[in-house]
């Protein structure tokens, strides 16, 4: 990457906890300006939290491009909600939430900056996914963030940032990174904005549909198959089966997410750190990707 020696100006949009301010710091990228359009209280916490200078524009359907003429770089990932392969009626671009992401087009095209880069889920229909590369006038790049951290996180990058490989597989595994106990699975499953409870239905909910985050307090019983676990957890009560397994802590989820320690669990509650855990970038994969952006 070649940084230039003005600082630039960034447009970030469905801005979330700032993880885009947080990979151009880490690359040491100066910024002049950080405009971030967001609506969530908790989101708009922990961004300004960690980064007092980030200046908030409010609802992105109010957002006019055509005031920030010489960003260098605007990133979005409009709500996924409605594109995701979890949501059983799937409306895609047609939905409210996830149909936000034609706000972002016409940013774009207001402002014009230097860059983009959009995210969002790889399973997403393979007709919407035709429509935004067709309006963005670029291919996605699929990467999960399984390659650079221990969770499973597909997704797709549409960027105009030209040269970006995919990242080497940096081989950390879910056991790394966790406190204490034992996991069953190398990796973890994606973050969801609502874990699991910890209870009997809970924990049938992560066996059966690999649902949530769940750490054993038991080795033995942690290497048990799956039909193994589920035939004694049929006959225990719940109290009997809150023994066998934990949630994960928001430290372990901002590791998943390859977020620095703290960054969101000094700000917010466990369970509100949750939802913003989950709806933020996986940190070190935007960092891969800027580091192949000329920002001289």
């Amino acid at each position: 990457m070649n940084i230039k020696n003005e600082p630039i100006e960034v447009l970030s949009l469905f801005d979330g906890i700032a993880c885009l301010y947080q990979a151009l710091k880490e690359l040491n990228v100066n910024v002049k300006n950080y405009y971030a359009s967001e609506i969530d209280k908790n989101a708009i916490k922990v961004a300004k939290a960690n980064h007092p200078d980030i200046k908030h524009i409010g609802d992105v359907r109010n957002v006019d491009g055509e005031n920030y003429n010489n960003i260098s770089i605007m990133a979005f990932g409009s709500p996924c909600q409605s594109l995701s392969s979890l949501k059983k009626d799937r409306t895609g671009l047609d939905s409210d939430d996830s149909g936000l992401f034609y706000e972002a087009l016409r940013i774009l095209q207001e402002c014009k900056p230097k860059y983009f880069i959009m995210e969002n889920v790889a399973s997403m229909p393979e007709k919407d996914k035709n429509i935004i590369s067709e309006l963005l006038g670029v291919e996605p790049i699929r990467i999960n963030s399984a390659l650079v951290g221990p969770a499973l996180r597909d997704r797709l990058y549409w960027t105009n940032i030209p040269g970006i490989t995919i990242p080497e597989e940096r081989n950390i595994l879910l056991k790394d990174i966790i406190e204490n106990g034992f996991v069953d699975r190398n990796k973890s499953t994606a973050i969801l904005t609502k874990n699991i409870p910890q209870t009997k239905n809970g924990l049938k909910r992560y066996l059966t549909k690999s649902i949530g985050q769940v750490v054993f307090h038991d080795q033995d019983f942690a290497q048990l198959s799956k039909k193994e676990k589920l035939l004694p957890i049929e006959k225990m009560t719940n109290d009997e089966v809150k023994t066998l397994f934990r949630l994960f802590s928001v430290n372990e989820l901002e590791r998943c997410q390859t977020l620095p320690i703290g960054y969101v669990g000094d700000v917010l509650k466990k369970t509100p750190s949750q939802h913003a855990i989950g709806n933020g970038f996986s940190l070190d994969v935007i960092i891969h990707i800027l580091r192949f952006a000329d920002f001289k």
